[in-house]
């Protein structure tokens, strides 16, 4: 095995910024855990002297213990003609408790000259002031250098000053970045190899997709020596996004040979990626390397023959180094690992051969052929495996429920739910209202329930997340709901799918609470 590369994440930053993704804190909580688990070393949790949430991350993270990563806080070199330490961004930066903070300078004159409105020498003096202020503060610090490969078709004498100027100030990664997208892989390897030869610390990539060559350039540069690649998981970002780390990772370890991430990391990555799109609330590209539902679909005749006598005669690789798996788009087949993987997990007695285990595989299908995705919904999937197993209680069964939306002229609309449920053998028939038909639902099932399971009343609904499943049918498309609880100690996300939107929400509150009264039996 090669070099160790570092692996180095900025999806709740940089992927934040990508049109149509909104992170709560609990999203990035969840996120950071999650690229934890898969072995990221660097998670760029945020800029936090740019608003209160990633400020507010940081904080609530600080005594966080990981397994494998640690956060980076992203900032600003100080502002022309001020000194560092009143500049808000790196007193900001100071004040996140983070150990490591990565600052991003000014490379090109274009920007230097007509953005900052600064001279060369004083943006020289702002990267070298901003790295070494926070490296005497005791910080490790990286430097990302804006635009550089723009910047050095220009100019390639004041580009390699700025990286000096980084370096002399105890930067210990020099980060190159593509940040418009617009260069070839055999432009990144001719220039990193030139500027190489002129510094001693460790070079990083960082490339956008504006090309369509985010992920062969930053392979490109590790080829010649960059030993830590930045990325966001499914490539969101900015514009045409980032490069996509999914397919990075599989391709240094498995096409390259690097050392980036472990073998049981590897296997986590389809479910890493599907987890972030739910999170994110994207749809999950199907034709995604490596990790999408069609990565390893085979539809043609002769590729169906062919691959079932020799799966390598049409696959690059066996799809589950990376947790994906074989299908055949005329006669599904699939494995029955994920199931017996979490049963484990759960300490739930159940094997390959149990009729048991065939009923959930057969239930899981079903579902996920109506649009259920069990990836950031893993309360569900424990509901579905104990439901099947006779392992669930019976807390309380629905009889009838009906949602009612008033709106009048020039007033702001109002919702009331109406729900008949059995609970411990009574009937129990009650209405609440709400701020629409959703919180109202969600009032009236916990108002119902309190009487009988009192700690309903330490959960409340954190987020909620709708997906239309498929566009082309326009108002009677199904729909995705993905909720996500929370109580005192623990977050959960559970889902629902169905034509109504209200029934969806139905199905996702309903196994939230039945979740959160598992959950509290277990103690």
């Amino acid at each position: 095995m090669k070099k160790r590369i570092k692996l180095y994440d900025t999806t709740l930053r940089d992927g934040a910024q990508a049109e149509g993704i909104s992170y709560s804190l609990m999203d990035k909580i969840y996120i950071c855990k999650r690229l934890d688990e898969l072995g990221i070393d660097y998670i760029e949790a945020g800029w936090p002297g740019s608003n209160p949430k990633d400020m507010q991350l940081f904080l609530k993270l600080a005594k966080t213990r990981f397994k494998k990563s640690k956060l980076v806080a992203f900032a600003s070199t100080r502002r022309p003609n001020l000194a560092p330490s009143q500049d808000r961004n790196l007193k900001a930066t100071l004040k996140c408790q983070a150990k490591i903070a990565i600052i991003f300078g000014k490379t090109w004159m274009l920007h230097v000259e007509s953005v900052l409105r600064t001279t060369k020498d004083e943006n020289l003096k702002m990267i070298f002031d901003s790295v070494n202020f926070l490296v005497k503060h005791g910080l490790r610090v990286f430097y990302d250098a804006e635009h550089f490969f723009d910047a050095y078709r220009d100019n390639p004498d004041y580009a390699l000053k700025t990286l000096k100027a980084a370096e002399d100030a105890g930067a210990s990664f020099l980060v190159l970045c593509d940040t418009n997208g617009g260069s070839l892989p055999a432009d990144i390897k001719r220039n990193i190899l030139e500027v190489k030869a002129h510094l001693n610390a460790e070079l990083g990539i960082h490339c956008h997709n504006d090309s369509g060559l985010a992920i062969a350039n930053s392979l490109a540069a590790v080829e010649v020596g960059s030993t830590m690649v930045q990325g966001t998981i499914n490539g969101y970002g900015e514009r045409c996004g980032n490069a996509d780390l999914i397919p990075v990772i599989a391709n240094l370890k498995l096409k390259m040979g690097f050392d980036c991430i472990s073998d049981e990391g590897l296997k986590s990555l389809r479910e890493v990626s599907h987890f972030v799109s739910e999170i994110s609330n994207m749809r999950h590209v199907g034709n995604q390397p490596y990790v999408g539902d069609s990565a390893f679909a085979h539809k043609g005749g002769v590729h169906i023959n062919a691959v079932m006598k020799t799966p390598y005669s049409y696959e690059h690789i066996d799809p589950e180094l990376v947790g994906n798996r074989r299908r055949i788009l005329v006669s599904e087949l699939a494995g029955k690992s994920a199931i017996l993987h979490r049963a484990e997990e759960l300490k739930l007695d159940l094997s390959k051969q149990d009729p048991k285990t065939k009923k959930v595989y057969s239930s899981l299908k079903k579902l996920e052929a109506k649009g259920y995705h069990f990836e950031a919904a893993q309360a569900s999937f424990e509901l579905l495996l104990k439901r099947a197993l006779g392992k669930l209680p019976r807390y309380f069964e629905l009889q009838e429920l009906r949602v009612i939306v008033n709106k009048e002229k020039d007033k702001k609309a109002t919702a009331e739910a109406v729900i008949k449920i059995r609970v411990k053998g009574k009937i129990e028939h009650t209405a609440a209202e709400g701020d629409g038909p959703i919180n109202a639902l969600d009032n009236a099932l916990r108002k119902a329930l309190l009487d009988f399971y009192p700690t309903l009343a330490g959960m409340h609904l954190s987020d909620f997340k709708v997906r239309i499943l498929d566009e082309k049918e326009g108002t009677a498309a199904a729909t995705r709901v993905i909720i996500q609880s929370q109580d005192k100690k623990d977050t959960w996300n559970t889902i629902g799918v169905s034509g109504n939107i209200i029934e969806a929400s139905w199905q996702a509150f309903s196994d939230s609470i039945e979740y959160k009264l598992l959950k509290d039996r277990k103690k």
